[in-house]
């Protein structure tokens, strides 16, 4: 059976699997769905239209579902959704969507969300990222799969931070960080290629030097953007797997919203 401590309050209309752990004091409301395994902290609020995966580790007095911040919400039935085997502690605030885009705020699995992280309407979190203590991703912003964000940084509105990126402390993230980059400061700047965390993920020698070599046409060579992402098109066929690499580079330097840090 759900174990759910007497003093929580769970909808009866709340669908919650029967592997599922509610501790003191938790506030569930009548359109939550939590998968197996995951255990809900005490004190937590889960409210909104909010679907939850498996084997999730929801701390205490995290906010779960609420409407977002967005002054023009009018009460829309939008949604949050979130993945599998995510960690999200103390103190966080994960925002439903609003209607103007697809009405849904998206988590994927596997992400390690550190304490009085926010995560605002419309954002889209990849898989395996890390968000620490106190960053604030607002509105629509977009993270890939494996990025870093350090402590206490800020994402503007509508960001794309691309796949295995790492973001450095207390940085002001305004424009679009590519994929495999390592950016920091205020005003924003790009430092180097993400070299640790790509090794740790077990990237090839020869992928690290084609992704050094993405760097430099962007970054060191002095091209235009255009310029650059057609030579980064020429180095498709050099590499064992780094066509996967070429093609993460240009898809997100297509749908980049806000410029590139540059």
């Amino acid at each position: 059976m759900v174990q759910i401590h007497p003093t929580a309050i769970v909808d009866p209309a709340a669908e919650l699997d029967a592997q599922v752990t509610v501790g003191p004091y938790a506030v569930i409301g009548p359109h939550v769905r939590i998968g197996a395994g995951t255990t809900v902290g005490p004190h937590t609020v889960i409210e909104g239209r909010t679907t939850i995966g498996r084997d999730n580790r929801i701390f205490q007095f995290a906010s779960i579902g609420a409407v977002s911040q967005d002054m023009s919400y009018g009460g829309e039935p939008t949604r949050l959704v979130i993945g599998d085997r995510n960690t999200i502690r103390e103190f966080c605030t994960l925002n439903l969507g609003t209607m103007k885009e697809e009405g849904v705020t998206r988590i994927g699995s596997d992400n390690w969300i550190m304490a009085y992280v926010h995560v605002a309407h419309d954002v889209v979190l990849g898989d395996h990222t890390v968000l620490a203590n106190n960053a604030t991703l607002a509105g629509h912003v977009r993270v890939g799969d494996w990025a870093v964000i350090g402590g206490l940084s800020g994402v503007h509105q509508f960001v794309h931070i691309g796949a295995h990126a790492m973001i450095g402390f207390q940085a002001h993230v305004a424009q679009d960080v590519p994929p495999y980059m390592t950016a920091d400061g205020h005003p924003l700047a790009l430092r180097a290629v993400n070299l640790t965390g790509l090794k740790r993920r077990g990237f090839t020698p020869e992928r690290l030097g084609l992704i050094r070599q993405m760097h430099k046409l962007l970054y060191r060579d002095g091209l235009t953007l255009d310029a650059a992402v057609a030579a980064i098109e020429a180095l498709r066929g050099g590499v064992a797997g780094g066509d996967e690499d070429v093609d993460t580079m240009l898809a997100f330097l297509a749908g980049a919203k806000r410029g590139i840090v540059r």
